[in-house]
C-alpha cells in the first residue's frame, strides 16, 4: 500500500511524466488485495462484493433479511422499461445485456474513458430522447435505474476493467489513483483514509466499508437516499453520486455535473473499478 501512495504522490509532483515507468496497475491491484486480505483474514475475495456485510455478522443478518424483499426491485423493473422504451440496446454490444463488467473502458480512437452512464446518456441523445423533458439526470433517478437494470443482467460476471499500455489510459488511471489517496476538504480526508486504512472502523454510527469490491454493487439503493427521495427511484444512485456525497462529507466542494460527468470522477471510477477486478457483480445492492 505504501508503493501505491508513493506513486500517487510522485504523479502529483512530476505532473504525470514517465507514467509507464512509475506505475504498474497490475502491481497496484496485487498490493491492494493483499492489504485487505491481511486486514480481514478469512474473508474470501468474492465476499468483498457485499461490502460491510462481508465483515460484520450482525449487519449481514439485517442485509440478508432486506434481500428477501429488496427495495431496489421496482427500480430495476423501471430501468428495464426505460431501456426498452428508448431502444438503448442498439448502442451496445450484445444488446446491452451482460456487459456491465467491462466498464469503464478506454477508447483508444477517441482517447477517452467511457463509463456505462456516460454511454447511456450518449445513446439517449443519439436516439433523439429529450433528457431534460424526460427528467433524466446524471446521478440518480431514471439513468441510475437503467444502469441498475443493465448491471442486474451482469450479475455473476467478474469485473474486467482493462488498463492498456497507452500513456493516455495510464494518465487517467494515475489521475484516479492520485484522487483516491489525496487528502481534501476541511476534514483533510482522502478516499483511502476511510475505505482503506480505517475500513472496518466506526464513523459515528456507520461502519466504514472496504474499498475492495466497492464498485461491484453499484448502482446502489441506500437507506439514507430512500428517505431523502421520492417514489421507487428515490433511494437509487450511481457510483459518481456517491463520490459527490463523499466530497461533501469531508467538507470539500463536489465536482459539477453541469457539463456531464466530471473528468476527475471518471478517472477515479476507472482506478476504483480496476481495483475490484475479478470480483463478481452483484448490483444493484442495498447499503446503509
Amino acid at each position: 500500500m505504501k508503493k501505491l501512495l508513493i506513486s500517487a504522490i510522485a504523479f502529483t509532483l512530476l505532473g504525470g511524466a514517465a507514467l509507464s515507468a512509475m506505475a504498474s496497475p497490475a502491481t497496484d491491484l496485487k498490493e491492494f488485495r493483499a492489504f485487505f486480505f491481511k486486514r480481514f483474514p478469512g474473508v474470501p475475495l468474492q465476499e468483498y462484493a457485499n461490502g460491510i456485510y462481508a465483515i460484520d455478522k450482525n449487519r449481514r443478518l439485517e442485509w440478508e433479511a432486506m434481500e428477501e424483499f429488496p427495495p431496489y426491485e421496482p427500480a430495476v423493473d423501471i430501468g428495464q422499461e426505460l431501456f426498452e422504451k428508448f431502444n438503448l440496446g442498439k448502442c451496445f454490444k450484445n444488446g446491452g445485456i451482460g456487459i456491465r463488467q467491462n466498464y469503464p473502458y478506454f477508447d483508444a480512437k477517441a482517447g477517452k474513458i467511457h463509463t456505462l452512464e456516460g454511454d447511456l446518456m450518449a445513446c439517449l441523445k443519439k436516439n433523439g430522447v429529450d433528457t431534460k423533458k424526460e427528467k433524466i439526470g446524471w446521478k440518480k433517478g431514471k439513468l441510475a435505474a437503467i444502469s441498475a437494470y443493465m448491471a442486474y443482467t451482469s450479475r455473476g460476471k467478474k469485473m474486467n476493467v482493462v488498463i492498456p499500455n497507452d500513456d493516455r489510459a495510464l494518465a487517467m488511471y494515475t489521475r484516479g489513483k492520485t484522487h483516491f489517496y489525496a487528502k481534501r476538504g476541511q476534514l483533510n480526508f482522502s478516499c483511502a483514509d476511510c475505505h482503506v486504512y480505517n475500513s472496518g472502523m466506526m464513523a459515528r454510527t456507520n461502519l466504514l466499508s472496504p474499498a475492495l469490491g466497492h464498485v461491484s454493487h453499484f448502482p446502489v439503493y441506500r437507506k439514507k437516499w430512500e428517505f431523502a427521495g421520492k417514489g421507487a427511484l428515490g433511494g437509487l444512485g450511481t457510483i459518481q453520486r456517491r463520490y459527490g456525497g463523499c466530497n461533501k462529507q469531508v467538507r470539500a466542494k463536489p465536482f459539477s455535473f453541469k457539463k456531464g460527468q466530471p473528468a476527475e470522477y471518471v478517472a477515479l471510477e476507472y482506478f476504483h473499478t480496476f481495483m475490484s477486478n475479478g470480483i463478481k457483480i452483484n448490483a444493484p445492492g442495498i447499503r446503509q
